[in-house]
């Protein structure tokens, strides 16, 4: 960071960029404080933690606005840690969620192979009636969609530009452009690339990152099934496959119980089951929890996801910071993705809050290094870590399997350990 930090010019806040080029069809370039590339859970939450501050926030999206608005089942389940729920609300999300889509997450499992013993991770070992709390991916943007759309009604300079795919942008001392498709560019004192883990935004800033592709596809779809499932979740490391069931609240009217079915393959695999018809989906699912949920059905579309864990070199670059995915794809097998993208959200936010509050400039080169350093002290480990546990739990060879069952074993005896492991899935709060 040390040729970034020499090529900058101080800024004092409200200073504005300098007229650049004009667009193709003739007009100036649009004007703002922050633009940001992605409207999904992270860039809507980041530009509503910014309401109030007084700062013109214009977000991007290739989407159109029926499908921000009104986002469709993507299948993913999101396990949101108290710190999170925390968070959730006071950006006005979690009231807009109702009720029967917020899932309780009372205990948790795990298991290897084909053993019926697993380590249990219970509610009993944290400071709150539940570990966490399970809700919808969709349901998550669709109420940070409205919350921004709140946060307008109530003076908020922020803009959403649907249908919009970003095509360059570039950075200096001075000013940060975004260039659209249609021949529109927005200028602006700094950009937040908010658009997944493989960011196109942050590639074009010239910001390398590690992937890692784990050769396996990973399927999520909601079934209903005979057995309760008493609000826990399994993580089963199998041997060839990886399973994980998320307690859903059953639909009103309805008895059966309800939960989130992951399933880890191989591509082809995966691919051959999500186009199955629907009963043959259930019996051979069924079979891969070894019937110990009873008769299954299929009750949503089927999704896949290949998993590739992304760490980039950078989270920051000149006028430019990454959040969310863009600046940190996880493994699910934690599922803690989400909550670390929300974590960096509201660092970045905060810093931002702050400079304003003081009138310092709130794209400095200082902000953003002290950005990516909290950011980076918080996922590194974890991330690290996840990769290791998704490694020596996805071997199949007979060392592999023994020394697994004897770390279950060992640490489902260490309370110590358990109330670490139940601190940890609710957030450290």
């Amino acid at each position: 960071m040390a040729t970034f930090a020499a090529r900058r010019t101080a800024l004092v806040h409200g200073g504005a960029c300098s007229v650049g080029e004009m667009n193709i069809d003739g007009r100036n370039p649009v004007k703002a404080d922050i633009v940001v590339v992605g409207a999904g859970p992270a860039g809507l939450c980041f530009a509503r933690s910014l309401a109030g501050t007084g700062l013109k926030i214009v977000i991007v999206d290739q989407q159109g606005m029926d499908e921000l608005r009104n986002p469709d089942f993507d299948g993913r389940e999101i396990a949101l840690t108290h710190k999170s729920v925390s968070m959730l609300k006071q950006l006005g999300l979690w009231e807009r969620i109702e009720n029967q889509s917020k899932s309780r997450l009372l205990d948790a499992r795990v298991l290897n192979g084909k053993s019926s013993y697993a380590l249990e991770i219970g509610r009993d070992l944290s400071p709150h009636d539940e570990l966490g709390w399970l809700v919808a991916n969709h349901q998550i943007r669709k109420a940070a969609f409205e919350a921004v759309q709140g946060a307008r009604e109530d003076s908020a300079d922020i803009d959403v530009r649907a249908s919009e795919r970003v095509v360059g942008v570039k950075s200096d001392d001075h000013c940060a452009t975004v260039q659209l498709e249609g021949g529109a560019s927005i200028e602006a004192r700094l950009i937040v690339a908010a658009d997944s883990r493989f960011s196109s935004t942050r590639r074009m800033m010239g910001i390398s990152a590690q992937m890692r592709d784990f050769g396996k596809t990973m399927l999520v779809c909601g079934m209903t099934h005979e057995k309760p499932h008493h609000h826990a979740a399994w993580e089963w490391f199998g041997y060839g496959q990886t399973l994980a069931l998320l307690p859903m609240n059953p639909h009103p009217g309805s008895g059966a119980f309800q939960s989130s079915v992951v399933l880890t393959l191989t591509g082809r695999e995966i691919e051959r089951l999500k186009h199955a018809d629907a009963r043959t989906f259930a019996d051979e699912i069924e079979r891969r929890f070894d019937h110990r949920l009873g008769n299954m059905e299929l009750v949503t579309t089927r999704h896949a996801y290949p998993l590739v864990a992304v760490y980039p070199e950078h989270f920051v670059a000149l006028r430019f910071a990454a959040v969310g995915d863009a600046a940190v794809g996880m493994h699910p097998v934690t599922a803690h993705g989400f909550n670390l993208g929300l974590s960096g959200v509201d660092t970045l936010a905060r810093a931002i809050r702050e400079a304003c509050r003081s009138g310092r400039d709130y794209a400095s080169d200082a902000l953003l290094r002290h950005y990516e350093h909290k950011h980076r002290l918080a996922t590194r480990p974890l991330y690290l870590i996840t990769g290791m546990i998704a490694s020596i739990y996805t071997r199949d060879h007979l060392p592999a399997r023994l020394a697994r069952d004897v770390l279950l074993r060992a640490g489902d005896h260490l309370r110590p350990f358990k109330r670490g492991v139940a601190a940890y899935l609710a957030g450290g709060l």
